[in-house]
């Protein structure tokens, strides 16, 4: 099995720790701690990992960002089945993965980390790291976020749950894209899917509020789960195959 590059000093040792409540089985989760102050200019070249042009011109936080969930990434596809990969980044933006494989990428201040899984156990994965908003903060955006449903069971949301309940919304959407947009092959936006219930022990129910596909059609319900820790939150969204 080929051995991988010595992580950088930016990046912190790699942690298999799941942070949320389920185990998807038959995947891989690794996550890392990053700094950007401690990137170095020959870092992509001694970590092996080609950063494309709009990454070389991008300031050093977004090149810690990236260099660190790809780093995330090529660890856990080598243990999924002992390939090195490096996903590219596709002409949507997303990151381009071996045909055979599902995957997300994603990243927050100071944390990446990434999930991967054979196709024939998981159709879809979409992960989504967001720290969490400020009560002001999740006021204020509430309303590009939430459907007229959602700010309706908002509001009788006690005070103190408020500004979770938006940034977990904003996440389980943002992982519901990544998870669905490989497989529908079309974009879709926050109207397209309402929360419709959620438990702090990180249990997360959505419905889509759109068609997409002949499979993924308007009322169809998901399942994703979330955690908090260190003031950020992670979402996950499994498509089963």
């Amino acid at each position: 099995m080929n051995r991988l590059p010595a992580l950088p000093a930016c990046c912190s040792p790699l942690d298999e720790h799941w942070l949320l409540p389920d185990i998807l089985p038959h995947t891989i989760l690794l996550s890392t701690c990053f700094d950007p102050l401690l990137l170095t200019a020959d870092d992509f070249l001694r970590s092996a990992i080609e950063p494309p042009a709009s990454i070389q011109r991008s300031v050093a936080k977004r090149q810690a960002e990236f260099l660190a969930g790809r780093i995330c990434a090529r660890a856990a596809l080598h243990r999924l089945d002992g390939q090195v990969c490096v996903p590219a980044i596709g002409e949507d933006r997303a990151p381009v993965w071996p045909a055979h494989i599902s995957g997300s990428i994603t990243h927050s201040t100071g944390r990446a980390a990434a999930i991967v899984a054979h196709k024939d156990h998981w159709q879809g994965l979409g992960m989504d790291l967001e720290n969490l908003l400020d009560p002001e903060r999740a006021e204020r955006l509430a309303g590009e976020i939430l459907t007229p449903a959602e700010l309706q069971r908002m509001a009788a949301t006690r005070q103190d749950d408020r500004a979770l309940l938006v940034t977990l919304t904003f996440s389980v959407k943002e992982s519901l894209f990544k998870a669905l947009y490989p497989i529908v092959g079309q974009r879709f936006y926050f109207e397209h899917a309402e929360v419709l219930e959620w438990h702090h022990d990180g249990q997360v129910r959505l419905r889509l509020l759109t068609d997409l596909s002949s499979e993924w059609r308007h009322g169809r319900e998901l399942q994703a789960q979330f955690g908090v820790k260190d003031g950020q939150l992670l979402s996950l969204v499994g498509v089963r195959a």
